[in-house]
């Protein structure tokens, strides 16, 4: 597969991971809609069904959809470190394009919401609890999870043209939304499990720049931990798959 075809399967299975993603948060959060205060599980299965979504929509490209598996596979030497940029640009691309997305789907709901200020979390995370170095280490720790099931789980091979095909060959993308979803309600309540730079920074600029009336901050200072916290857990993931006896 080429890098232009790359970067367009992963722009478009991101954009669909993020308008999906961010759209169930709109819909618990915000006044006026359907799914008003249906709570954390509901957020946390529709996470878990955009990642199916997304990953299935991009699956020529190996649906990585997350800067922190590409990483991850590369340092396993699955992929080529060439691709990497397109991953990466494809990854953010889209879940900008995603969060716009998702703003325009809930635009008179935005525009009705009672506490503008707060709608911030439904583009990006943030902790419970602010204590960088304990925040970092919630999003490592996860984001390892994701990546060594994505290395590891049955079924992970490479095909012959370098695409890796993961998950569970008998559930196919239904095995790593579950793993999302998994991770959500075990180990999200810290920080709202990010677990993906892409999934964090590109909608908290498309935050930063909408016009959301009333909208409050969109949090630079915090930015950095959603990005270097699952970068690093990604990293961890592929050096230990690199140490197994695999």
């Amino acid at each position: 597969m080429g890098n232009g075809e790359v970067f367009a399967y992963e722009t478009v299975g991101t954009a669909i991971l993020i308008l999906m993603g961010a759209g169930v948060v709109a819909n618990v959060v915000l006044k006026n809609t359907a799914g008003n205060s249906g709570g954390y599980l509901l957020i946390n299965f529709g996470w878990g069904f955009a990642v199916f979504a997304g990953a299935s929509v991009a699956a020529p490209s190996g649906a990585h959809l997350n800067p922190a598996v590409t990483l991850g596979l590369a340092v396993a030497d699955k992929v080529g470190w060439g691709t990497v940029p397109y991953y990466v640009a494809g990854q953010m691309l889209g879940a900008f394009i995603g969060a716009v997305l998702a703003w325009l789907a809930y635009k008179k709901q935005f525009d009705t919401h009672d506490d503008p200020r707060g709608t911030r979390g439904i583009f990006c995370t943030a902790p419970t609890v602010p204590a960088p170095a304990w925040n970092v280490l919630t999003e490592v720790i996860g984001t390892f999870v994701l990546v060594i099931w994505v290395l590891l789980s049955p079924g992970a091979k490479a095909a012959q043209d370098g695409v890796p095909q993961f998950g569970n060959s008998a559930l196919g993308y239904a095995g790593v939304a579950f793993v999302v979803i998994g991770i959500g309600n075990s180990l999200g309540g810290p920080t709202g499990y990010a677990i993906n730079p892409a999934r964090d920074l590109a909608p908290r600029i498309a935050y930063a720049v909408l016009p959301i009336r009333g909208k409050g901050g969109a949090e630079w200072g915090y930015a950095w931990v959603p990005v270097v916290g699952p970068l690093v857990g990604g990293l961890l993931a592929a050096l230990l798959y690199l140490a197994l006896p695999v």
